[in-house]
């Protein structure tokens, strides 16, 4: 299992962990792949309950099907920051009533499984909490989608330096184009090259489309795929 974290909030993690889980089913047809997003806000109201677009897009790309509430077990309506939108409507939204929301044992079955933050790295989840202590908890290794923006730099290596402080890995980087008007993309992802300690996953370009079948073939997820072996 992973955790996949970003930059910033609309770095692409959804997107990025939705091209993963596709990158990893062209890999071997066979692997059962799961991705999951434990704490969403900026649902709809369904019928069936509130809905998460995000959460959508990585079941739409796991080949491991779980009902909804097991894939975004906690999900608010407001498109604001979780820990506010939990404090609104009275619910805890602590690391341990997190992951006790969390199927633990399917996750570990499948053979390749992504947990996505929400945000960027420093989540908060209200009394002095913070999304890192669930990734410390599980151990997870760290996977970072770099948003390619202006500004792009600092936020990744701060990024970098936040999750080696907390005494986690991270296993792999992608570095995701954002804005098809960046300056000097190719200067800044060269100094990303050279500043990234991790193996680096691959560059995913702007893709109007925004299909994430169509961003695994510039994701190479082997790094991942020989830890596991």
């Amino acid at each position: 299992m992973y955790f996949v974290t970003g930059t910033d909030t609309d770095c692409g993690k959804s997107f990025i962990s939705a091209a993963l889980l596709s990158a990893v089913t062209k890999h071997n047809p066979h692997a059962g792949t799961l991705g999951i997003k434990p704490v969403a806000s900026g649902c709809r109201v369904t019928e069936s309950g509130l809905r998460n677009p995000d959460a959508e897009l990585l079941m739409a790309h796991s080949s491991h099907k779980l009902d909804y509430h097991s894939v975004n077990p906690i999900a608010f309506e407001p498109a604001i920051a979780p820990h506010i939108a939990a404090a609104n409507v009275g619910v805890d939204i602590c690391p341990e009533a997190i992951m006790a929301k969390l199927d633990l044992a399917r996750m570990k079955a499948a053979d390749f499984c992504l947990v996505e933050g929400a945000g960027g790295w420093r989540l908060p989840l209200g009394n002095g909490r913070f999304m890192p202590e669930m990734v410390q908890a599980l151990q997870l290794p760290v996977v970072l989608v770099v948003g390619m923006k202006l500004g792009c730099l600092n936020h990744a290596m701060l990024t970098q330096e936040a999750i080696k402080a907390d005494g986690l890995r991270i296993a792999g980087w992608v570095a995701n184009r954002i804005d098809p008007e960046m300056a000097c993309y190719e200067e800044n992802l060269a100094t990303l090259m050279s500043v990234m300690d991790a193996p680096f996953l691959g560059a995913v370009p702007y893709i109007p489309s925004a299909r994430p079948v169509d961003a695994a073939a510039f994701i190479k997820p082997g790094p991942l795929l020989s830890e596991q072996r």
